[in-house]
């Protein structure tokens, strides 16, 4: 929207200059009266109107929606699809987004032992293991008390699959519900366990505290009554005793220290690990739960294990990572899991340059970080860890500062600033909430990182295209200019190659319908090997001017204005004793404004694509280009042949010798154009 608006003056700025200069030409050195004057230059004012700009970019932009739905991304409001194609930094979550959201438990540890799982997925196949021996809940006290923690703290539902649904469905959060496979796999009753001891109350996750707590109405067969699970460092924190061997003892910071070097082991892996510890509340508070809150219960806790979790990455998300890195964007990973695994599946999925060190900022270290710091560390290879949703916010609109054009990923409601902030919010339409949809530009229906990628090449195909339209159509407003020029330097010794309405006719009719098929094609191959757009960078700059006037349009020019000489000399007339009325002269112009239309048929195939061949598979996909050729020509029959539309337009039939002549004009502008796409395609390799 801020390009068209900079296009605008500047196709205006132009035009009406030339206008003026025509007017002031006509009128005070050729004589033209006022009137006559005024119409001149305003014919030569919409000779440099890209009238079908609007209609264009609109096609362009609903083309790439169209497409980009098909794989998975949904997009909200159409100027949406150039930004993503402008996008120089992706903050992506990691958990649905970068990984599959599909955890399994693969260990659990305990102070006494560690423990294997066996099984992928939510099907309850596989076992608890200590070496080759099945282990069950009943065998272990301390393993117990970890598998049932994990049940009543548990919000999730699984459903096993049905007519309807060919997997497993989980109904709340993977990272709960795999919870619940693994008691099932150790033979807890969960049925049982539920019904027999109902929850009376629940202390909710927040990001803060990142941990959540629920109190049981126990009947006195449990150990604990209460139970917490949440991030190892901040459940640790309020333990002051430990399970072991059915013993609860007093916790040392040796003890503690054991742990955490258990959890950073598992999290370089890139595995998730949550701390599960209970409690036993007193009958007094068991009767006044309002008095149960975060600051009475979840102290003095005792701590009984980790659950080891695995989400593994998602297998096309390395890909899409080293195609970002080629195309110069770069991706910030900004998640709630502890830094080591953030670390490790950053590295795992190639998501920053091995070559580089990579730094990890936790947001506790982010609180009292400076600005500058901040800015410092974007610069280079960094992972945001243990972000709560203002810090998120920070991060991107830091990164705005500094010139990127930033989408950022998530699905949470505290997601939805940071996705309002950033230049494009990219919401997950699977595990996404109303309000992060509500905020966000655009929708991931796969909730996959590989659909973004995917989302910014249409992006980047959309601007393109646009680029190629205004090429297309800049380039006719030279062989168009260029016949008034001669008549107004000659002082009307060369008559007007072309009329007011033939220009206008061209402008209005021929060049549209291919003009509209350029905005419908599909990205160009190659076009993720370019670094992002600078928002510097124009749509009209000095390499499009170049190349639609110094280029197409100067050899237009040429071929039009050879093919007016030319008429006039097969019909016995030459300069300076040229026709300016009469069926000669209408026959000359027809002949250019047919040449014309032919250049633009050349034009609109060699425009398609800026290096590669035309000559491709893809060469009759675009049905539009094909179309609005054919309709150039019946345009351009009719006008000549068709009676009304000739007194209207001022032309006359064309002959065989010109249609032989208007046949072969396209051939030798096509291979021209390809020999210098070759010389190009040759350079850039080097």
């Amino acid at each position: 929207e801020k390009e068209l608006d900079t296009l605008t003056k500047q196709i205006s700025i132009l035009a009406i200059s030339i206008g003026i200069i025509f007017f002031l030409i006509a009128t005070f050195f050729v004589h033209y009266p006022l009137v006559k004057g005024f119409v001149f230059a305003l014919g030569m004012i919409v000779a440099f109107i890209p009238e079908g700009l609007e209609p264009t970019v609109t096609l362009s932009l609903a083309g790439a929606v169209q497409r980009m739905a098909k794989k998975h991304a949904l997009i909200k409001r159409l100027s949406s699809v150039e930004t993503l194609g402008s996008t120089s930094v992706i903050c992506s979550d990691k958990t649905g987004t970068l990984t599959k959201n599909e955890m399994t438990v693969k260990e659990l540890w305990t102070l006494e032992k560690s423990y294997h799982v066996s099984g992928e997925g939510y099907a309850v196949r596989g076992h608890i293991k200590e070496g080759p021996t099945h282990v069950f809940a009943k065998d272990n006290d301390t393993l117990k008390e970890v598998l049932l923690g994990g049940v009543f703290a548990d919000n999730a539902r699984i459903q096993a699959p049905d007519k309807k649904h060919v997997r497993y469905q989980i109904l709340g959060d993977p990272t709960e519900a795999c919870l619940e496979v693994v008691a099932r796999k150790g033979k807890v009753d969960v049925e049982a366990e539920l019904k027999n001891t109902p929850r009376v109350k629940e202390l909710p996750f927040d990001s803060s505290r990142k941990m959540m707590t629920v109190i049981q109405s126990f009947d006195g067969t449990h150990r604990f009554n209460t139970y917490t699970k949440g991030a190892p460092n901040c459940v640790v924190d309020k333990c002051t005793s430990y399970l072991e061997h059915g013993e609860i003892k007093p916790i040392t910071q040796e003890i503690k220290d054991k742990i955490m070097r258990a959890n950073d082991g598992y999290a370089k892996d890139g595995l998730r690990v949550l701390a599960v510890a209970g409690r036993n509340l007193d009958q007094k508070m068991m009767n006044n739960l309002d008095s149960a809150t975060i600051e009475t219960v979840e102290e003095n806790l005792t701590f009984l294990g980790l659950t080891v979790m695995m989400d593994p990455p998602r297998a096309e998300v390395y890909k899409a990572a080293r195609e970002c890195r080629k195309a110069g964007i770069k991706v910030t990973m900004v998640t709630g899991d502890y830094g080591l695994t953030a670390k490790s599946i950053a590295r795992q999925i190639g998501l920053t340059d091995p070559d580089k060190p990579l730094t990890v900022i936790t947001g506790d270290a982010l609180k009292t970080m400076p600005d500058d710091e901040l800015r410092h560390y974007l610069e280079g290879e960094v992972v945001f860890a243990r972000m709560a949703p203002e810090q998120k916010y920070r991060v991107v609109s830091m990164y705005e500062k500094m010139g990127k054009i930033v989408a950022a990923t998530g699905d949470g409601v505290n997601d939805a600033p940071a996705l309002k902030k950033a230049n494009i919010g990219i919401a997950m339409g699977g595990t996404g909430t109303d309000v992060a949809k509500e905020a966000a530009d655009m929708i991931l229906t796969d909730d996959n990182f590989a659909s973004i990628v995917g989302a910014i090449k249409e992006g980047r195909g959309v601007y393109s295209n646009i680029r190629k339209f205004l090429i297309y159509i800049l380039n006719s407003n030279m062989p168009e200019a260029v016949p008034s020029v001669l008549f107004l330097l000659s002082g009307g010794a060369i008559p007007l190659a072309l009329t007011v309405m033939e220009i206008l006719f061209i402008d209005l009719g021929t060049d549209m319908i291919p003009a509209l098929g350029l905005g419908r094609e599909d990205p160009e191959k190659g076009i993720m090997d370019r670094p992002p757009r600078s928002p510097k960078d124009h749509l009209i700059n000095k390499h499009v001017l170049a190349k639609a006037f110094l280029w197409y349009g100067l050899i237009a020019s040429i071929i039009a204005t050879a093919a007016f000489f030319g008429a006039n000399f097969y019909r016995g007339h030459i300069f300076p004793n040229l026709p300016v009325v009469g069926w000669d002269y209408r026959q000359a112009t027809t002949v250019t404004l047919a040449a014309i239309i032919f250049c633009q048929i050349a034009a609109v195939l060699n425009i398609r694509y800026s290096r590669q061949s035309m000559f491709n598979r893809h060469f009759f996909k675009n049905s539009m280009i094909f179309i609005g050729i054919i309709m150039e020509i019946v345009l351009l029959l009719c006008i000549s042949y068709v009676p009304v539309f000739q007194s209207f337009f001022g032309t006359e039939p064309l002959n065989a010798h010109d249609w032989i002549m208007l046949v072969c004009i396209p051939i030798p502008l096509i291979l021209i154009d390809e020999l210098r796409k070759w010389i190009l395609r040759k350079n850039y390799k080097k």
